[in-house]
Formats: structure tokens, C-alpha cells, sequence
């Protein structure tokens, strides 16, 4: 619709002098389709015409002849457009066909570069439901930038510093052995941290021991660094399971410890333009004038906080990838933090202050006990996976039991569902994790658009070639086409907001349009040659345009179901 929308202000533009590009975006999208295929609301026009709105729409309308519209049509102030048929099958069609898997992207980030920092889980520890949201949502905002022409460098940083390390390596040094790690990976290491807290209880000497411990691998201890290594290397073998699952890789995996040697020019800098004040023997940055509580930069003991590193983080980021943006990734309840030093950085100077993001996200509960696993009350992703592939499974083999590959479908469907129930809905809404809504194959959810898709590749694979004609003879393929042709706005709007959810809803509007054309107008048995011809290539834009959204939300695609 955007090459319609120019085209409208371009003859409007003639009229009234007004800027094209300005005019364009004054273009809407009427609730109702009897009011048009699209709107223009004059009263944004009448004091700079210094007319009333009926009379601007009543003028604009006579003569109005565009390319793609068929009538115009006035109703009060607004002017309403009614998009030509041939013009969809004709423009939007046949270039969704040939753009294919580039259909809805752009250029609008060529030349610029875009850090993205999500996911990040404290090493050592399992995937939790709550690291859903930071990974989904950043790894879909990954892939929509890099979709509009951006270089994207995506940041996995890492939990992999701090006490917790020096508890951990206590505990192994008591109670754990290289066999036990090596086969129990990840879990082996929480019980031996669940294990030093219960001993703890008992002997506080062991809080004393592990500070000691810390302290030496801060020190550089070659035997507590070996340790500290391996630990990291366990964790990250473990998360690179759910990443392969959910079709996720990164750039970079430096976490906090990469940036312990980076924090002194910081905090030096910041001691020089005087900002660094101390309470209570910490040292701190105070925001009162901003309306923000201080900012902590160093302890009373001298030791580091989350800003420190946060801060030397960016600085070394800008310095190496030379971002236009810096997007961070993470949940609500860290936005007075991110607030605290994006406000510290703009202080110390660094003029790309402004390029920092915080995307906030609402907090996801889960219905029912069933879901909980040994670990206690937190529920691992690799076990909500694990239920959905299951669930999927069991209801594919009463479906398709003779499906070719089902396991590695029902992995994709289930770990789709999860993804799409989670990304259905604005970011920053807290979710309750139904399990039973997100496998749905009759809702709008990942199933059913999972088997949306799986539809129309079905009816491609029996209905061979097709050819060039366009012919619209229905109601129906006029609506669709009209979805189809929304895409590349949709892509623009969930970057400009940083909602993956615009795709997700854009996809349920997809496959509700085409399942209502499959319902009621024959393809495959269509007589006429050319309206099936037509029909089918319909069917392969359809295709193409939810391959494309799917790819934006860590969705995979599903031939058959």
C-alpha cells in the first residue's frame, strides 16, 4: 500500500501544494471497508487551507484520477479511496511473486548498524520461562531489522561474574567430581549450588570460603579461572539446545567479566568531570534534578555494580561496532536502571547517548503445578518444549499418523505454538501461560497458522504451475490481496514501535483472509483454467508472505502437518 499511498499524495500534492511525503502519511485505514480501502481525514487539512473539511474532501474528489484507485468517494470530511481490482492483481500481486522471500523488506537501514543485547542468562543456571520473553522478543527484532537492510551484531551477555562463582566453586571442590559434571551438565551444576546454600544454613564459614574463592578468580587464580571456564563452557553447550530449537545464534557471547578491565577509564572519567559522589563510603551519581534515585557505581568496598559494567559495556560496543542504535532487551522491572545509566552516559559526554534503547517486557506466569519441575517453582523452557513437542505429537499421530518426519514437525509446531502464544500480545502486557490455548490448532495461535501455511504448500504441490493472467472474480481474493499488500507496512511499523506482536497479529489477519477464499472459492477444482491459474498464484503469495512473517518471529516453517 505505501506505492499507493505516494501515488494518491503525488495527485493531491498538485492540487493543494502540500508535501507528498506529508500527505501520504496523513493517509489512513477506515475501520470499515465500505468506507473506502483508504481515507484521508481533511480536517488535518482545514486550517492550512483555511477551509472547512467537506469542502476540501468535496474539492479534492472532483477530477481525482489516480493509478490503482477506481473511485473516490466523500463522507463529510473525509475523503475515501476505493482501490482498483486489476490494480492488486496486476501491481501487488505479480510483486510479492517476484520479490518472494524479500517481499516486505527495505532498505531503510542500509548503512547502518544496530547492536542488539537479549536473552543474557546468568551461567551456571537452566533456561527459565522467565528468559522467554528477553530471547524471543530480541531475537525477533533481530531479525526485522536485518529484514529492512540494518547490520545487526547480536549480544548474548552473559551472567558469568560475581560471589555466586566463588559459591560455586566451593561446592565443587566438596561435593562434586569432573564424571558428575560431565554427565550431568547444567543440572549437576545447580544442584551443587542448591546443595552449598543448604550447607551454608549450617556452617556459615562456607560464605567466608566463597569470597575468599571469588576473590582469587578476580586475582586471576589459573586453577579457579580453569574452573570458572569450564562452568561457562557447560552452560553455554546447554543453552545452545534451546537456541538450535528456536533457530537462534549469536555474534558474541562476552558477558560481564569481558568488560572487568574496561570499567577503571570509566569510572576515572566520570571522577573527573566531577559527577562521582560519595555516601556512606559508596560512590555514586546523583539524579535528583532528573527525578531519578542515584545511580551506584562503586560499593563502599570499592567493588563494581551493574551500572559500571553496563556502562563500560556500551562505551566498548560503540567503539567497536560503531552502532547507530543499542537495543537492550530485558523486562520492566529493570527500566528505572537502564533510565538511571543511559543518564549517566549522556552526563559523562558520549554523544550517542541517545542512541541507547531500553525494550521492556510484562512478567509470564504459568496456570497449574503440573508444569513444575525439580528445580522447584521455576519452570524450565527445555520442559515446556519438551511438553508441547509432546502434546503436538500425540495429536499428530491421531491426525497424520503417516506424516514423514513427525518428530521434527511436531518440534517445530510445539516450540512455535510457545513462541506465538508468548509474542500474540504487546510486549510489555504480562502474560498467563495457558499451554492448552498456545497448542490450539483451531485458534489464533502458531498451530493454526503453522497449519495455514502447511495448507497452501499443499495446494501448490497439486496444483503444478501457474501462469501470469490475473483474473479476480471474488470478494474474497480481493480481501486477501488487500492483507497481502499491508506486509511491508506492518515490517515498518514493529520496527518503529519494537513490537513483534504487529507480525503476529499480521499473520493471524493472513491466514483468516486465505482460509476464508479457500473455504469459498475453489482452486484446484476451479473450471475455468484462468481463475484457477489465477487462484493458485494467489496461493503461492500467500505462501511466500507467511514464510517471510514467520521467519520474523523464530517461527519455522512446515511443509506438511
Amino acid at each position: 500500500m505505501h506505492n499507493l499511498k505516494n501515488n494518491i499524495a503525488a495527485v493531491l500534492n498538485l492540487s493543494i501544494g502540500i508535501d507528498t511525503h506529508e500527505l501520504a502519511s496523513m493517509i489512513e485505514y477506515p475501520p470499515d471497508s465500505k468506507l473506502g480501502d483508504l481515507s484521508l481525514p481533511c480536517f488535518k487539512l482545514s486550517r492550512r487551507l483555511k477551509a472547512a473539511p467537506p469542502s476540501i474532501a468535496a474539492s479534492l474528489a472532483a477530477g481525482f484520477e489516480c493509478e490503482g484507485i477506481d473511485h473516490v468517494e466523500t463522507a463529510g470530511g473525509y475523503l475515501n479511496f476505493y482501490i482498483d481490482k486489476n490494480y492488486l492483481a496486476g501491481n501487488v500481486l505479480d510483486k510479492i511473486i517476484k520479490q518472494g522471500e524479500s517481499y516486505g523488506s527495505s532498505d531503510m537501514g542500509k548503512g547502518k548498524t544496530v547492536v542488539l543485547d537479549y536473552s543474557s542468562p546468568n551461567v551456571a543456571k537452566p533456561f527459565h520461562i522467565g528468559h522467554l520473553g528477553t530471547t524471543v522478543i530480541g531475537h525477533s527484532l533481530r531479525m526485522l531489522h536485518e529484514f529492512a537492510g540494518f547490520k545487526c551484531v547480536s549480544i548474548n551477555h552473559l551472567g558469568d561474574w560475581g560471589t555466586q562463582f566463588g559459591k560455586l566453586i566451593v561446592a565443587y571442590r566438596k561435593w562434586g567430581s569432573a564424571q558428575d559434571i560431565e554427565t550431568g551438565g547444567i543440572d549437576a551444576l545447580v544442584a551443587l549450588y542448591v546443595r552449598f546454600h543448604e550447607e551454608s544454613q549450617k556452617n556459615k564459614s562456607l560464605e567466608d570460603e566463597a569470597r575468599t574463592e571469588f576473590t582469587k578468580l578476580e586475582h586471576g587464580d589459573q586453577s579457579n579461572t580453569a574452573l570458572w571456564k569450564w562452568f561457562i563452557e557447560i552452560s553455554i553447550t546447554e543453552y545452545q539446545k534451546t537456541y538450535k530449537q528456536l533457530g537462534i545464534e549469536f555474534d558474541s557471547y562476552k558477558g560481564e567479566s569481558f568488560y572487568t578491565d574496561k570499567m577503571p577509564e570509566q569510572i576515572e572519567i566520570l571522577r573527573e568531570k566531577g559527577l562521582l559522589k560519595t555516601d556512606n563510603g559508596a560512590s555514586l551519581v546523583n539524579l535528583e534534578q532528573f527525578n531519578m534515585a542515584p545511580c551506584l557505581i562503586l560499593k563502599s568496598d570499592g567493588s563494581t555494580l551493574y551500572p559500571t559494567r553496563d556502562i563500560a559495556a556500551a562505551v566498548y560496543r560503540k567503539r567497536t561496532y560503531n552502532f547507530d542504535k543499542a537495543i537492550y532487551v530485558t523486562s520492566a522491572g529493570q527500566s528505572l536502571h537502564f533510565a538511571q545509566w543511559f543518564k549517566v552516559v549522556e552526563l559523562m559526554g558520549y554523544q550517542w547517548a541517545d542512541q541507547l534503547v531500553h525494550i521492556p517486557y510484562g512478567t509470564v506466569s504459568i496456570d497449574g503445578s503440573k508444569l513444575a519441575t525439580r528445580t522447584g517453582n521455576v519452570i524450565l523452557l527445555r520442559d515446556l518444549f519438551a511438553m508441547a513437542i509432546d502434546k503436538v505429537s500425540e495429536i499428530m499421530e491421531e491426525k497424520n499418523a503417516e506424516l514423514q518426519n513427525r518428530e521434527e514437525v511436531a518440534e517445530a509446531v510445539g516450540v512455535g505454538a510457545i513462541v506465538f502464544h508468548y509474542l500474540y500480545n504487546s510486549r510489555i502486557k504480562d502474560i498467563n501461560f495457558v499451554l492448552d490455548d498456545a497448542l490450539n490448532f483451531d485458534g489464533n495461535t502458531g498451530p493454526y497458522a503453522q497449519y495455514t501455511y502447511a495448507r497452501a504448500c499443499s495446494i501448490l504441490q497439486k496444483g503444478g504451475e501457474y501462469g501470469d493472467g490475473a483474473k479476480i472474480t471474488a470478494d474474497e481474493e480481493t480481501a486477501l490481496l488487500k492483507i497481502l499488500s499491508l506486509f511491508p507496512e506492518r515490517v515498518e511499523s514493529a520496527i518503529s514501535e519494537y513490537e513483534p506482536y504487529i507480525i503476529t497479529r499480521y499473520i493471524i489477519d493472513v491466514c483468516t483472509a486465505f482460509n476464508r477464499f479457500y473455504h469459498d472459492c475453489p482452486i484446484l477444482s476451479a473450471k475455468d483454467g484462468d481463475i484457477r491459474s489465477f487462484r493458485i498464484k494467489l496461493t503461492a503469495a500467500v505462501k511466500h508472505v507467511l514464510g517471510n512473517a514467520f521467519n520474523l518471529i523464530c517461527m519455522r516453517k512446515t511443509d506438511r502437518i
